[in-house]
Order: structure tokens, then sequence, then C-alpha cells
């Protein structure tokens, strides 16, 4: 009986059984996407480095289909769908300066296996133009962390872009996405966003000039006592004058290590400049050896585990993450060489 089967459905026989196999590899892929999650943001908090958000999304598997189904010229774009399309596991990652896009890109390949590095925005500007930008790493866990056995063997497509870039990016999709523009329309609207795009690269840099002169008009700023302790947003002034060269953390961490300040018995800004006067910043630096520009509240989380060395190790606002902060001890009570 001659073999009737169209070659068409036999040429996407293949996809067929990848989206099954990727329908039935979903929930490990969704608990495998909220331990990325949880892993970047704890590097994030580790680091010191600013961001707004760090959300997470497992691809569908409507798009997952969806994708494994595009070809060009007769041919499939992914003959092998299951390992070919990387972005199953999608986190993105928007900070509030162009500066620390780069800073989460290094922390990151510092951290991880670094298996892939666009520069979207800088691919576009290459080419003269203005629009999408954003950073997209694909990354995995490497092979030897045992405290994250359960993401080995998954990969993770990090986008990293700032607010005002993910702003543009978002509204553009959702206008193309409705596909209500007249085609009259088409060029004009292309104008605009182009038009857009090059406003919102300008706006980032003078959002990062903004901070640089904040931060070197620290100094001379004197924050006003609002409690019998240093309060958060006195922290954040104090930091930016004593870590002129750090970048900004995020918010919260200011009132979390001024909460540890507290245990400490360190009740002004004051005592902690005194205290911070018996360690040598510059040795802290060389032995922790930073490979991105950590922020002012891990310079002086660093500082404080030098001084305190097991005392502060043992504070109750520590006691997330003990391990990691033992590793930094032991590096920081390393003599150098």
């Amino acid at each position: 009986m001659p073999d009737t089967e169209p070659e068409a459905d036999r040429a996407t026989e293949p996809v067929r059984e990848a989206v099954r196999e990727y329908a039935a590899l979903q929930p490990q892929l969704t608990a495998a996407t909220a331990g990325y999650v949880t892993l970047v943001r704890t590097l994030l908090d580790d680091a010191g480095i600013d961001y707004l958000s760090v959300t997470g999304r497992t691809k569908s598997v409507a798009s997952f289909a969806a994708k494994a189904n595009r070809s060009a010229d007769g041919r499939l774009l992914y003959p092998e769908p299951l390992t070919q399309i990387t972005d199953q596991i999608g986190v993105r990652v928007i900070t509030y300066v162009h500066s620390d896009v780069a800073a989460v890109a290094d922390l990151l390949a510092d951290e991880l296996d670094l298996l892939d590095d666009r520069d979207l925005g800088a691919e576009t500007a290459r080419s003269g133009r203005f629009g999408y930008a954003s950073r997209h790493l694909l990354v995995r866990v490497r092979e030897d962390d045992e405290a994250h056995r359960d993401l080995v063997g998954h990969r993770g497509s990090v986008q990293v872009r700032t607010v005002l870039q993910h702003a543009w990016a978002e509204f553009e999709h959702d206008i193309r996405y409705k596909g209500n523009v007249p085609e009259e329309a088409a060029a004009d609207l292309d104008r605009r966003f182009t038009l857009a795009a090059g406003l919102i690269e300008l706006a980032d840099q003078e959002f990062a000039t903004i901070r640089e002169r904040i931060q070197a008009a620290a100094p001379g700023r004197q924050a006003e006592p609002e409690a019998d302790h240093i309060v958060g947003q006195e922290l954040a002034t104090f930091l930016a004058g004593h870590y002129s060269d750090a970048g900004w953390s995020h918010t919260d961490h200011y009132d979390w290590i001024a909460d540890l300040l507290a245990q400490l018995g360190i009740g002004t800004v004051d005592d902690l400049a005194d205290l911070l006067t018996s360690v040598d910043a510059d040795a802290v630096i060389r032995r922790m050896g930073y490979r991105y520009p950590a922020g002012a509240v891990r310079r002086l989380d660093d500082a404080l585990l030098a001084i305190f060395g097991e005392q502060y190790v043992s504070l109750e606002g520590n006691s997330h993450r003990i391990p990691k902060l033992r590793a930094r001890l032991e590096r920081l009570s390393t003599p150098e060489t």
C-alpha cells in the first residue's frame, strides 16, 4: 500500500511531537522559572544593585507551538525546537538607569554560565537607528551549584532594560499586536516610534547624569536626624557621600541595613562614620574582588562584616543568608599576598 501521508504532514510531525513533549514539561518549567526569578533577585540583592523589578514567565504551549512552526523558504527555522527555542524560561529585570543594565549583565555573567549575550540597543545604534533597546542574556546554573540543583539543566533567558526602555517596548508591542493602525498611517507610526526611542535614550542619559550629580553633591549635605536611630533615607544620603563611587542600592535595602545597624547599637550617622574609619575600604574591595559596580549597601554590608565578623553574621536580620556571609567573611579574613 503506497504511503499517502502528505509530505507537509511528515515534515511537521517532529514539531507536533516537540509541542506534546513541551506541554508535558510545563509544570517543571514553571517551577524552574520561579526558581530563576528568586535566584536573580537574590544575586542582585546580595550585590546591592538597584532595580525596579524582577519578574518571570514560562513560555506558553501555544507560543512555543507558534515559534516552532516558523519557517523561511519552506524550511523550519527551529528543526529541533526543544533545544533551539531558548526563551522557554524568561526572566525580566527592570533597572532605573542604563549603567545598572551593564552591572546586572556583569553580575549574571560572573555568577552563572553565560551562553549568549546580545545588546539589542547597541545593535540598533550601530545601524544608525533608534528603536528597541534591551540586553538579552542566556544563562544556566553551573553543574556544581549544589544550592540550585533543581535549576541545573534549565536555561534562563534574561532580559535587562531600563524602565523607560521597558515602557517603549511594551507600548510598541501593544500597538503592533492589536494591529488596528490603518496602512496609510504605518509610515508615520514608525517615524513617531523612532522619535520616541530617541527621546527615551536622551532621557536615560539625563537620569544617569542626575544620579551622578546627586552622588557628587552628597558629601556636602547634612541629613537631619528623624528618630533615635538611623533611618533609611538618612542612611542613603550618608552612603551616597561615603561611597561616592558606588551605585545606588534598592530603596528597601537602606531600611533593611539600617535595622542591622540598630541591632549593632549604631544609632547615628556620626557613629557610623567613626566606625567606618576602622576598616580599610580599599582592602575590602581587593579581597572581595567585585567584578561589577557594587552598590552602596553592599559596600557597607562588607565593611560591617569586616569589622564585626561572626557577630555580624549572627544578627537576627542576617539569618536568611548565613552561608553566604560566612563565605564572604572567609575571603575578608584571608591575608593578602
